[in-house]
């Protein structure tokens, strides 16, 4: 029992180093794609080369999400051929590693992966890559946002806007707008049910409630006067683009944000699918690993004695 375990642990170390080495590469990869699609906009606004290079790395927990399961195939498709055209997995079987134990340890190994893609989606890759964005948007723009208890918060000059909820880019609820003149006086109060973006930094407003603080000593000054409307528009530079930064994609948030989100939509009677399908995805995609090593795992009872790994795992993948 203790010769099987022993063969196990360097099965298990083996992959663990492949599958590292190719994730690495892959991240590589990809960050410098990021850099060069990045170096576009050096200088814009306060855009340089180190916040440019913070960004690119922020991104990487998300990339390396979507590229574990790729990683592992590839990886365990390295480590088994390999062994089987070295004649290892010939000698591990004639020291006992039946196909049952062997798979039994690539599951053990699987279920390390799974945790590790699980943990990597659901606490660190959402939070990265929305401080990514965050970080882009305010090194490259005047406009300030911040996503709160209270919902999102925006600062246009002399104008604050508080959103409740952002089901999509261009469709908002609970829309608070704050007008301060050049003293920083509070001027205009208004409130909207539900915003609808109309194009060219224009907003259609729903039922609007709007107080004006009038006089000459603004909020401190006369009596509020408060005008309701059924449709208003609104000018502003908050559009889609400043939105969908402190807005997570549904792929991007964690399974639980997803299901409490979900469950609020539904609560409140409005549609639920594209969460859904979100949330069933984000507990499922982790599973994948153990798919791909199960793959895998047909490709170490390959026999070739002219190796011809390449081969090998060029047809696995």
């Amino acid at each position: 029992m203790t010769r099987i375990r022993t063969l196990e642990r360097y099965l298990a170390r083996q992959i663990y180093a492949a599958v590292g080495f190719v994730l690495t590469g892959f991240l590589a990869l990809f960050a410098f794609f990021d850099l060069i699609g990045e170096l576009k906009d050096l200088g814009d606004g306060a855009y340089h080369l180190r916040q440019i290079f913070t960004v690119v790395a922020l991104w990487l927990p998300a990339h390396a999400y979507e590229l574990f399961p790729v990683a592992v195939l590839i990886g365990t498709l390295y480590v088994l051929a390999n062994l089987s055209s070295n004649s290892e997995y010939t000698v591990m079987r004639a020291a006992g590693l039946s196909p049952g134990r062997a798979g039994l340890a690539l599951a053990k190994v699987g279920i390390a992966f799974v945790a590790i893609t699980f943990a990597v989606g659901e606490w660190i890759a959402p939070h990265t890559e929305q401080l990514a964005q965050q970080t882009r948007m305010r090194a490259m723009s005047s406009l300030i946002g911040q996503d709160l208890r209270s919902g999102l918060w925006f600062k246009d000059e002399r104008t604050f806007i508080n959103v409740a909820q952002a089901p999509e880019v261009d469709a908002l609820q609970g829309v608070r707008i704050y007008e301060f003149d050049s003293s920083y006086r509070l001027r205009v109060v208004s409130e909207a049910k539900r915003a609808e973006y109309a194009g060219s930094g224009r907003w259609r407003l729903f039922q609007v409630a709007q107080t004006r603080f009038e006089g000459r000593g603004g909020a401190e000054g006369a009596g509020p006067v408060t005008a309701r409307f059924d449709e208003a528009e609104w000018r502003s530079a908050v559009g889609p683009d400043l939105l969908s930064v402190l807005i997570v994609r549904p792929d991007r948030m964690s399974a639980w944000k997803l299901y409490r989100y979900t469950q609020h939509l539904a609560g409140n009677q409005q549609k639920t699918e594209r969460y859904q399908i979100a949330l069933w995805k984000k507990l499922f995609y982790p599973l994948a690993t153990l798919v791909m090593m199960a793959l895998a795992l047909p490709f170490a009872y390959l026999q070739s004695r002219s190796g011809m790994v390449g081969v090998k795992v060029f047809f696995g993948i």
